[in-house]
C-alpha cells in the first residue's frame, strides 16, 4: 500500500456471494477483533460490507483472512476493496443491516444439523437437551424460512419468536458459535413441536391398541403466515407440552403400532412408516396412492445404512455431508426392510437424518423408516399446516407439527451413486437455489421457464443462474400454482425481473403458457429453445463449456422442430444453436401419451416396423392382447392420435415389455427402469445396428436392435442377456454415429443429456465406448440429466443468443 509501520489506512470492502446466514459476519468481526483492526460489517442487499481500518500489515491478513478462514457454508464470488479516508475510530462492531436498491444477495440452501449441535441435542445435561430446533450458524434452515432480504431474524420465520435471556447473550457474544445466528432458539422460546391426531383413524386407531396414549395433543397451529404460538420444546425438564407427553416418544409409538405419521421438515411435510413393516408400507401406498413409485428410507446412521446397501467412500460422503440428499445405493440382499418399499428395485434410496426432529425420531425407533413426500400422487408437497392437515388427513394417523412456518417449500434432493462421483436426479433440498456458473454471462436477466416433467424454472443474472427447487409434473393446477409462486418469491427475493423469457417449444406445455402470457410489448422478449438443444446447453453449462459438441440426447418425448417427436437424437450444438445430425428411426406412438403408461403399445410399434406382417406368431406379449394388439397396430399405421417419435425412452419401454418386464407403468419411465436392473451388467454381448443415411440424418435402425431382442428370445436366453446385449448394443450404435459425425465436423468432444442417461448401464457403456474411439466425454455434474436441468439449458441458451445479438 506504500506506507511505512505505524501508518493507518481505512478500506471499504463489498463481498457477494453466498455470504449471509452462514456465520460470515461473526468471522468478519473476529478476525478484526484479533488484528486490532477497527470499523464495522453489516449486511445489505447485495452481500456484506465492510469498512475497516488499521496498519496495512494487518489489513492485508485480515483481507487474506476473508476468503481463508471463511466459515464452511460461505462461498464468496467477490471481493473489491477501496480505500477511504481515516476516521481515527476505535473497535470493532457489527452494525444494522441496510436496505437497497439493488439486490445481488445469494441464498443459502438449508444446512444439516452439524456435529456440535447433535452432541448438544443428545446431552442430558444440556440446556437444549432434545430440542428439536437446535441450530447455529452452521447449520439448520435458511432458504425455506427466508422471507426477504437481508438475512435477519426479522425477515424469516422465526420473526415472531422472540428471544430468551440465554439465546440473546449467545446470540451477542461474538466468541459464540450462535453469534448471530438467525434461527436461534431453546426449549424455552422456540417452537413448540406437537403430535396432533390425523381425525381419520387417529394413532389410537392402528393395529397396536398400545399407541392410543398419542392421539390427542393440543390444538393445531395456525397456518403460515399468522400469529405464532411461543413455548418449550420437547424435553427440557419441566418443559413439555400442555399434555405432558414427549411427542417424539409418542410418534415412535405411531410407527411401531403401524401407523402413518405426517412430520413437518425443512421444505414440507413427510409421510413415514417403519420400514421394516410391510403392511404398514403398503397402507401407506394405498392411501398416498401411490403404487409401485420406490419410497425413501431414512436410516439412523452409515452402520444401518451398510447393512442395507453396498457403500463405498464416495456413497458415504454423499450421506454424511451437509446436504444430505437422498442417494440411491444398490440393495444388499436381505436387507432388513419391506418388500413395498420398494418392490423389484435392486437399488433403495437412503438418507440420513438432517433435522433434530429426524435425528430425534431415528435414535427413539432405532430401525429405518420411510420417509416420502407428504403429498397425494402428481401433487406438490405440502409445506402449510392448514394445506397439510387438510389434504393428509385421509393418509396420516398423526401429525407430529410445529408452529415455526415454512415459507417455501423444497422436496429432497436425490442423487445416484455411479463410479466414484455422483449423478443428480433432483436438485432441490440442501442444493437450491445455490447459484451455479453462467458462461457467457446473462447480459439482460433471464427467466426460463422449463419442461413440464420433473419441473424446475431458474432465474439467471450476470454470472449467476439461480435453477429452483424440485416442484413437480406441470400437469395440474395445484402444480401450476406451486410453479408460479416459486418463480414470484425467488424473483423478489434476488430481486431479479425478467428482460428476457425462454420456453420450450412444445405449445401445450404449461410452462410455455406461462411464458407466451408474460409477453406484453415492450415488457419482455421471448425465445423457444427446443427440447433437446436444451438438454445438450444443460449440459455444456454444467460443465462451464460452450461447445460446439456431439450432443446425444436421448429421452421420452421432446417437441421437434419438424412437428414429430424427438427423443434419440445426436445434435452438433453449441450454446446459441443446433443442427441435428441423426437420431433412431421413428415409428409411431400408438394412442399419443396413453404409451407412456401402456409399454405394450410400443412394443406394438416397434414390433411392426421390425417385421412388418412376417411378426412371429408366438410371441407372447402379442399372445397376451390378442384382438386389442391388431386394433393398435391399425391405429399405429393409420397415423390416428400416433404421432411418430424417434425416442430412446420409448424405445426402452417397447424391449421391457417384449421381455415379459412391464406391459404397463405406474409412473413415466417404470418399465425403462426394470430393464436396466434385469440386465446382466457382466455380460459384454451387444446386438448389431445399423446406421444409415437418411438424408441429411443419420439413423440407427432401431429395428435391428428389436429382431435381435426376439431372436435371442425365442432361441432361449434369458432376459438378464437379452436386455444386457440391448444395453451394449444402443451404446455401440450411438458410439459409431458419434465416430461419424466427427469425420464430418471435426469435434471430438461429446455431451450426453436427457433422461435415459440416468441409466447407469447405458451412461457407463456409452462413455467407455467413446473413449474408446479417442473422444472427449461430458456429463451431468450438478443438474439432473433428466427434464430437471431443463431449464438450466433454457437459460444457457438465451444468455448465449443474447450475447450474439440474435433478439
Amino acid at each position: 500500500m506504500g506506507v511505512g509501520r505505524g501508518t493507518r489506512v481505512r478500506v471499504r470492502i463489498r463481498i457477494e456471494g453466498i455470504v449471509q446466514g452462514v456465520g460470515f459476519r461473526p468471522h468478519v468481526h473476529l478476525l478484526a477483533r484479533r488484528l486490532n483492526l477497527s470499523g464495522w460489517v453489516g449486511n445489505d442487499d447485495r452481500g456484506v460490507f465492510v469498512e475497516v481500518e488499521g496498519e496495512p500489515g494487518d489489513l492485508e491478513r485480515f483481507r487474506k483472512g476473508l476468503r481463508d478462514q471463511a466459515p464452511p457454508l460461505a462461498a464468496i464470488d467477490r471481493l473489491t476493496a477501496t480505500e477511504i479516508p481515516v476516521r481515527g475510530d476505535r473497535g470493532f462492531r457489527i452494525v444494522a443491516s441496510r436496505e437497497g436498491n439493488h439486490r445481488f444477495t445469494l441464498v443459502s440452501p438449508d444446512v444439516a444439523t452439524c456435529d456440535d449441535c447433535l452432541s448438544e441435542l443428545f446431552d442430558p445435561a444440556d440446556r437444549r437437551h432434545r430440542h428439536p430446533f437446535v441450530n447455529c450458524t452452521n447449520c439448520g434452515p435458511r432458504f425455506t424460512i427466508i422471507r426477504d432480504v437481508p438475512y435477519d431474524r426479522a425477515a424469516t420465520t422465526m420473526a415472531g419468536f422472540a428471544m430468551c435471556g440465554e439465546c440473546e447473550r449467545e446470540y451477542l457474544d461474538p466468541s459464540d458459535r450462535r453469534f448471530h445466528a438467525q434461527p436461534i432458539c431453546c426449549p424455552a422460546c422456540g417452537p413448540v413441536l406437537r403430535l396432533l391426531d390425523g381425525g381419520l383413524r387417529g394413532a389410537s386407531h392402528a393395529r397396536d391398541p398400545g399407541g392410543g396414549d398419542s392421539g390427542d395433543g393440543p390444538d393445531p397451529p395456525g397456518p403460515n403466515g399468522g400469529s405464532h404460538a411461543h413455548g418449550p420444546g420437547t424435553g427440557h425438564p419441566g418443559k413439555r407440552p400442555d399434555d405432558g407427553v414427549d411427542p417424539i416418544v409418542a410418534a415412535v409409538r405411531v410407527l411401531r403400532a403401524g401407523g402413518v405419521l405426517a412430520v413437518k421438515g425443512l421444505g414440507g411435510y413427510h409421510l413415514a412408516v417403519d420400514a421394516t413393516d410391510e403392511e404398514a408400507t403398503r397402507t401407506l401406498r394405498s392411501r398416498k396412492r401411490r403404487e409401485e413409485r420406490p419410497f425413501a428410507v431414512m436410516v439412523p446412521d452409515l452402520r444401518t445404512a451398510r447393512a442395507l446397501c453396498e457403500l463405498d467412500a464416495e456413497g458415504e460422503r454423499l450421506l454424511t455431508g451437509s446436504r444430505r440428499p437422498i442417494v440411491l445405493l444398490p440393495r444388499r440382499p436381505g436387507g432388513a426392510v419391506a418388500e413395498a418399499v420398494a418392490p423389484g428395485d435392486r437399488r433403495l434410496g437412503l438418507m440420513l437424518p438432517y433435522t433434530p426432529v429426524h435425528h430425534l425420531l431415528a435414535a427413539e425407533l432405532a430401525r429405518p423408516y420411510v420417509l416420502t413426500s407428504g403429498n397425494l400422487s402428481d401433487e406438490p408437497i405440502a409445506y402449510r399446516d392448514d394445506d397439510a392437515l387438510t389434504r393428509l388427513a385421509g393418509v396420516a394417523d398423526a401429525f407430529l407439527t410445529h408452529d415455526r412456518p415454512i415459507h417455501a417449500r423444497a422436496d429432497d434432493s436425490v442423487l445416484l451413486a455411479v463410479g466414484g462421483g455422483a449423478v443428480p436426479l433432483r436438485r432441490s433440498r440442501g442444493y437450491a437455489p445455490e447459484p451455479l456458473r453462467l458462461s457467457p454471462p446473462a447480459r439482460r436477466a433471464v427467466l426460463a421457464c422449463g419442461a413440464e416433467l420433473k419441473s424446475t424454472f431458474c432465474l439467471a443474472r450476470q454470472e449467476h443462474a439461480f435453477v429452483s427447487h424440485h416442484i413437480g409434473d406441470l400437469e395440474n393446477h395445484e402444480t401450476l400454482c406451486s410453479f408460479t409462486e416459486g418463480i414470484e418469491h425467488l424473483r423478489r427475493l434476488l430481486g431479479i425481473t425478467p428482460a428476457l423469457v425462454a420456453h420450450d417449444l412444445h405449445p401445450e406445455y404449461l410452462s410455455t403458457k406461462y411464458a407466451l402470457d408474460l409477453e406484453v410489448p415492450g415488457s419482455v422478449d421471448l425465445t423457444g429453445v427446443q427440447h433437446h438443444h436444451a438438454h445438450i446447453a444443460s449440459c455444456l453449462a454444467d460443465n462451464g463449456e460452450r461447445g460446439p459438441v456431439i450432443g446425444v440426447a436421448f429421452d421420452g418425448l421432446g417437441y421437434g422442430t419438424d412437428g414429430t417427436i424427438w427423443g434419440g437424437e445426436f445434435l452438433v450444438a453449441d450454446l446459441a444453436g443446433f443442427t441435428r445430425a441423426g437420431r433412431l428411426a421413428p415409428v409411431p406412438m400408438p394412442g399419443g401419451t396413453a404409451a407412456i403408461r401402456q409399454p405394450w403399445r410400443m412394443a406394438a410399434a416397434h414390433l411392426r416396423a421390425a417385421y412388418g406382417d412376417a411378426l412371429p406368431e408366438d410371441l407372447p406379449v402379442r399372445a397376451r392382447y390378442g384382438p386389442r394388439w391388431d386394433e393398435v397396430v391399425a391405429v399405429a399405421e393409420s397415423g390416428t392420435n400416433s404421432p411418430l417419435t424417434s425416442s430412446a425412452g420409448r424405445l426402452f419401454d417397447a424391449v421391457a415389455a417384449i421381455l415379459g418386464l412391464r406391459d404397463t407403468a405406474g409412473y413415466e419411465g417404470q418399465a425403462a427402469i426394470a430393464l436396466e436392473q434385469c440386465a446382466d451388467p457382466v455380460e459384454k454381448g451387444a446386438y448389431w445396428a445399423r446406421i444409415v443415411d437418411d438424408g441429411p440424418l443419420l439413423t440407427i435402425l432401431a429395428a435391428d436392435l428389436v429382431r435381435a431382442v426376439v431372436e435371442d428370445t425365442r432361441a432361449g436366453a434369458v432376459p438378464a442377456l437379452v436386455a444386457a446385449r440391448f444395453h451394449n448394443g444402443l451404446a455401440a450404435a450411438a458410439a459409431r454415429v458419434c465416430a461419424r459425425l466427427r469425420e464430418d465436423t471435426g469435434i471430438g468432444t461429446v455431451a450426453l443429456s436427457g433422461g435415459v442417461f440416468q441409466n447407469r448401464l447405458l451412461l457407463d457403456g456409452l462413455v467407455t465406448a467413446l473413449r474408446l474411439r479417442g473422444l472427449r466425454v461430458l456429463t451431468h455434474r450438478t443438474v439432473p440429466p433428466n427434464d430437471g436441468g431443463i431449464s438450466f439449458g433454457q437459460a444457457a441458451v438465451a444468455a448465449a443468443r443474447d450475447t450474439l445479438g440474435l433478439f
